[in-house]
């Protein structure tokens, strides 16, 4: 099945990401079409824990032409982020068809040629991946995992509390995410935070603002060169208004270097001891979802994304919207994809009329 009239360029994913890159291409005159497997433009947000809130306000949390409605220092929820971008995505002047999940890009003879799984084509000579850095939970296998005959769990399949009253949870990780949902578990089960560096907290506020305004003042934010320093090798703050520091420092949750490996229904702490653990809950993040992308030779071995700063540098025609440190700190954020999509989106252009 053929499509309709090509599109100067195709957006693939309709979350935050492709949303903030249809507008972008509006603004630069071109004609987006939004391919979007789900049933709503919403991305992954619908799919996240109940209790998710931002840890940056509302004021640096919009996409680019709409602000973020409410309290601007206030902290959204998951399903105002989700209200939010099916409004935001109702006054797009972009063409998004929902139901439409991208099997395969390929090279055509007019740039890309697009394929989903329901037989659609559709063609462009410039096409964005923007189904982002959160739509393929990252599953490590650590030692011992074929034999534990407890229930194992990503955070992606955490919803809240409810069933886990009274269980001996070992959460693995130890980002903004593994420290939320800790909390919120320790309030009904015993829980500990295994990780492989101690926990690094940031304070949420500094004199009265939160830390992702002073980002944004002094550039941290949007600066490439910033990991170094805002990571400090030792992977992705959390941020923190004290009361998680105060739970953990209570062992509510505890934490404890990372187990060497799982027995049976038993982890082996790193320390020799063994404890019976009911379930191990791995908040170990994402892998870009860019699998329909393998037939262009545009990821590596690993699969991921051969690109410069979200523009590729395999094809000509195609870039990246949404992934984590694309460009900067904010890449993979609500605040953050609509400089990178303009980025990118310019680029393109470029060599568009380049060739």
């Amino acid at each position: 099945m053929s499509s309709d009239a090509p599109s100067s360029v195709i957006v693939v994913g309709g979350g935050q990401a492709g949303l903030a890159a249809a507008h972008v291409a509006r603004t630069l005159g071109l004609e987006p079409l939004v391919l979007e497997a789900a049933d709503r433009p919403a991305g992954s947000w619908p799919h996240y824990y109940d209790s998710l809130t931002l840890f940056s306000p509302a004021r640096r949390s919009a996409l680019p032409g709409l602000p973020f409605p409410g309290d601007p220092d206030g902290y959204p929820a998951r399903d105002e982020v989700v209200t939010y971008l099916g409004d935001y995505a109702s006054r797009l002047d972009a063409d998004i068809r929902t139901g439409r999940r991208v099997e395969r890009v390929t090279a055509g003879p007019g740039g890309l040629d697009v394929l989903t799984t329901g037989g659609e084509r559709f063609a462009a000579p410039m096409v964005v991946a923007a189904t982002g850095a959160f739509t393929r939970p990252h599953h490590p296998r650590p030692p011992g995992l074929a034999t534990f005959t407890g229930r194992v769990l990503h955070s992606a399949g955490y919803r809240s509390p409810k069933g886990f009253e009274g269980r001996r949870v070992v959460i693995v990780g130890g980002g903004n995410s593994a420290v939320q949902i800790g909390v919120e578990l320790a309030a009904v089960a015993r829980v500990t935070l295994a990780t492989r560096r101690p926990l690094r907290f940031v304070a949420q506020k500094v004199l009265g603002r939160d830390m992702h305004l002073w980002l944004a003042w002094t550039g941290l934010d949007s600066a490439g060169w910033a990991r170094p320093l805002l990571t400090g090798g030792k992977g992705t703050p959390v941020f923190d208004t004290g009361a998680y520091r105060a739970r953990i420092a209570t062992g509510a949750p505890d934490r404890r270097p990372m187990f060497t490996r799982l027995d049976g229904d038993h982890v082996v702490w790193s320390d020799g001891t063994r404890e019976r653990v009911d379930v191990v809950l791995l908040a170990t993040g994402y892998r870009p979802g860019v699998d329909y992308l393998g037939g262009l030779g545009a990821l590596d071995d690993a699969g991921r994304p051969l690109h410069r700063g979200g523009v590729s540098t395999v094809h000509p025609g195609l870039g990246y919207v949404g992934l984590e440190w694309q460009r900067s700190f904010a890449s993979a954020t609500l605040r953050g994809v609509g400089a990178d999509a303009r980025h990118v989106l310019t680029r393109l252009l470029g060599r568009a009329r380049a060739r």
